[in-house]
């Protein structure tokens, strides 16, 4: 998600699916659909290409060892996930069989409709076996009751959810140099941004970085680049490796305008180029923002091959039938690493939130080797207020880091007022004049009937040009400015236009927990975000205009202030802090708000903002238009950053399983800030630091990504596609729709587990009815080590793990074994925390969360 856009009168909605599991839902709220034809996302029966090549793999396998006799090995319950077939596209038989499948497609439609009008947009037929189709509600009334068709989902809307954040995470004398260095960091990791597109010609995508290196040809991957008259051939070359774009939805509903949104992968809005940019933006970038160098920006694997699949525009956000359509393309090219700043507009209904389409392709894209990472989205700080919610996701939340652009302004009274935006100072050592937009109105009477928004400083022609010149004036920021309607570039503009030495806005009361991101100025500025400070700002100045007693017109301007300026950062900010909006858990399992036993966020990383690459035709905020780099904030922001170190990850690993990847990721996190203390959560987006308490896995997952550790993390906890089947089939009443998306039969599945007895990092029970026990497989990826156990019990519970000691060699298994008995009734959640020692530096952390006890 772009920037944190929250006001006193203004919410954001999460979202619900109408769906079909042969019989018909209905959603009334989707504004882009009428009563009569709607988009629906449609599961057949029959396996896809993957499933179809994995069976065929797995039977192959099969006859092997019953060729070679049986292996001994490791019996644990837990499923070993095998590396998943890359590059299948490029094979002939797989081509044809992906053509064949859309004619099925287009046979089943023929027969079901015989002469009716419809109109698919789409074959699925990697991931899932289906397509998206335009349809009238008695149509897909018909399609429903058809023997081939599994499911029909109603489509649905979603929505989008540096130079410094590699130095604040450490990379560059940890992660970057342990592996070669940023010249080599990602190298060969192909990473899949489902986005906005991408601006091909900023030079974070050239493909030779700022050493003029060459990158090398990816050859596991088969993308391709669309070329289009603004995504022309030669856009792409061995950085930027695949573009294309899915607007089908949009374009069938009659919203898609394609000289604003483009139909092609250029990005039109800036969030894809941002996000791409954060993630594996070349090294060394100069970050120049009105004409002043902010400092050289890296992407986290700057080497990384980039490809880009537009599925999210500016005018009208995204719709799920097009995302759907992007994962299945981004699997079957090829991908390592999937990133989605992306989330659902409201909670999926249902037996489950899992079951919903977008959450049901990442899972296939799971089992086909491809790490997902996804934004947690920006509608915190309240509990469950989660936006992904399946334990195969990796789910990251946004946390400060400790640069700080600050800016503030010295009164003539020497009261110093603390303020935002990157602005030149005032000469130093002068105070100047302050005058109030509405006191340097040409006509004051007449103009502020005629305009009542004059304070905000938008036109030229309403003001007094001998006033405002060389004074500083001070302008309004309201709630217009929030809805766009105003803009701080003209009121820059006008302030420039009056021969203003700078220009001071104060915020508008009703404008309240709105984050204002650092704001490019070209001249002297500042942004008081606080409407106390504001106040305090007002009544100085009120307090200093002298008035003739009987014209009580203003006659002299006392009010005198110097601005320090913005454009110089400082490093001393305790960090990291949970920020407000971050969505938090604990992750809920239904519509009801009932609680799953899984662990949402996985992780947080840096949020806030962010520095990254801009398109040349962003329109997405209006003060970076123009702009080469513009400063975001969001989840949006932080899921590229992981999406960056997993691609490190991947590269030093190359047969990870996904799940091995996120724990790397999880058990090696940080739990504590830069000043050694807990780290803080803001609980409040009103005046957020002054609510903040220690943070819970609720808020933060397992904590704050470690770049360098990750990369040496001894212990693994893998888990498998079979067991993730295990875990829907276990939930109550989910066999038809576990059948209906997967074509798996509960009823044969030789076990069902609970959300706790998955294989993860971390152990979430959110009911404990007196004991429960729970075991993780544990994997040594290092060297023979000897682990302790330590542990921190929830409170309210007691908590033994076994074994408290034990010996582990390179490439064996080990089972640990918790057990977990309330010893008071409660309904309030409490935390603890399970810590492997090894002796050889390693220590492995698992997060344990326990929401309603009974004893």
């Amino acid at each position: 998600m772009r920037r944190v856009l929250m006001v006193n009168f203004g919410v954001f909605l999460l979202f619900c699916v109408g769906l079909l599991s042969n019989t018909l839902g209905q959603d009334s709220d989707d504004s882009y659909t009428n009563s009569t034809t709607a988009v629906y996302i449609v599961t057949l029966r029959q396996v896809p290409t993957l499933h179809l090549f994995q069976q065929q793999e797995a039977v192959k396998r099969v006859r092997e060892q019953n060729h070679q006799g049986p292996k001994h090995g490791d019996t644990s319950k837990f499923t070993r996930p095998k590396l998943q077939p890359r590059n299948m596209s490029k094979s002939r038989y797989w081509r044809s069989r992906r053509s064949s499948i859309a004619q099925a497609h287009d046979s089943l439609l023929r027969d079901a409709f015989k002469g009716e009008k419809y109109i698919k947009l789409y074959s699925f037929h990697y991931l899932i076996n289906g397509f998206a189709v335009f349809v009238s509600s008695q149509q897909a009334e018909k399609l429903s009751r058809r023997s081939e068709v599994a499911n029909i989902v109603l489509d649905f809307s979603v929505r989008t959810a540096t130079t410094y954040t590699p130095q604040f995470m450490g990379l560059p004398k940890g992660a970057w140099v342990k592996e070669g260095g940023y010249e080599t960091a990602g190298e060969g990791i192909v990473i899949g941004f489902i986005d906005t597109g991408i601006d091909p010609t900023h030079p974070s995508f050239n493909g030779t970085d700022t050493s003029q290196r060459q990158y090398p040809i990816p050859n596991h991957f088969s993308g391709v680049c669309e070329v289009t008259p603004d995504f022309p051939s030669g856009s792409c070359n061995r950085k930027l490796v695949g573009a294309r774009h899915f607007a089908q939805s949009a374009i069938t509903r009659g919203i898609f305008n394609s000289s604003e949104d483009f139909a092609s992968p250029f990005d039109g809005d800036g969030h894809g180029t941002h996000t791409a940019s954060i993630a594996a933006g070349n090294h060394g970038v100069s970050a120049v923002v009105s004409g002043h160098n902010f400092g050289s920006a890296s992407g986290i694997a700057p080497r990384a091959h980039i490809s880009v699949y537009k599925a999210l525009y500016k005018s009208f956000g995204g719709f799920a039938a097009d995302v759907v359509a992007a994962i299945d393309q981004a699997a079957q090219d090829g991908v390592d690493i999937l990133s989605l700043s992306i989330t659902p507009n409201r909670r999926p209904p249902g037996v489950a939130t899992f079951f919903n389409p977008l959450d049901m392709a990442m899972l296939s894209a799971v089992k086909a080797g491809i790490f997902v990472v996804q934004a947690a989205g920006n509608t915190g700080p309240s509990p469950k207020s989660m936006s992904s919610f399946s334990p195969w996701i990796f789910t990251v939340g946004a946390a400060t880091h400790d640069r700080v652009y600050s800016n503030s302004i010295t009164l003539g009274n020497n009261v110093t007022i603390p303020g935002v935006g990157l602005a030149l100072p005032t000469d130093e050592g002068k105070m100047f004049t302050m005058i109030s937009a509405v006191d340097a109105l040409k006509n004051k009477s007449s103009a502020v009937d005629k305009d009542m928004y004059a304070s905000e400083c938008q036109e030229y022609d309403s003001f007094d040009k001998e006033l405002v010149c060389g004074n500083l004036l001070i302008c309004s920021y309201s709630i217009r400015f929030v809805l766009g309607l105003s803009t701080i570039k003209q009121a820059l503009a006008v302030s420039k236009n009056l021969s203003a030495k700078g220009v001071v806005f104060y915020m508008d009361p009703y404008v309240l927990g709105f984050q204002i991101n650092p704001t490019p100025m070209d001249m002297p500025g500042i942004i008081i975000p606080s409407p106390e400070d504001s106040k305090v700002l007002l009544k100085y100045y009120n307090s200093t205009l002298e008035r003739d007693a009987t014209t009580k017109e203003i006659v002299r301007f006392g009010a005198v202030a110097a601005i320090t300026g913005g454009q110089k950062a400082n490093f001393s900010d305790r960090a990291p802090k949970i920020l407000y909006y971050s969505a938090r858990g604990p992750d809920p399992q239904d519509s009801f708000l009932n609680d799953a036993d899984i662990l949402k966020p996985n992780i947080v990383a840096p949020g806030n903002s962010i520095w990254g690459a801009w398109s040349s035709a962003a329109t997405d905020s209006t003060e970076f238009e123009g702009e080469s780099f513009a400063m975001m904030s969001g989840t949006s922001m932080a899921a590229p950053h992981v999406a960056g170190v997993a691609a490190l990850v991947k590269q030093k690993f190359r047969k990870f399983s996904p799940a091995a990847i996120a724990s790397a990721l999880s058990t090696t996190s940080v739990m504590l800030d830069n000043k050694g203390e807990e780290i803080m959560a803001q609980r409040a987006y009103a005046n957020p630091d002054q609510s903040m308490t220690p943070a819970t896995p609720f808020d933060m997952g397992n904590g704050f990504v470690n770049a360098t550790a990750a990369l040496d993390p001894g212990l693994i906890f893998d888990t498998s596609f079979e067991d993730y089947m295990s875990f829907l089939c276990g939930i109550n009443g989910s066999a038809p729709a576990v059948f209906n998306y997967t074509g798996k039969n509960c009823l044969l599945s030789n076990a069902t587990i609970s959300g706790s007895d998955l294989n993860l990092p971390s152990i979430t029970v959110s009911r404990l009815n007196n004991t429960r026990t729970v075991q993780r497989l544990m994997k040594n990826i290092s060297g023979n080590e000897t682990y302790s156990v330590g542990l921190v019990p929830p409170f309210g519970v007691l908590m033994k793990a076994s074994p408290t000691q034990f010996s582990i060699a390179n490439g064996e298994t080990k089972l640990l074994t918790v057990t977990l008995k309330a010893k008071k009734n409660s309904s309030i959640a409490s935390f603890g925390t399970i810590k492997l020692f090894g002796n050889m530096g390693h220590i492995v952390h698992i997060p344990v969360s326990v929401i309603v006890k009974i004893r």
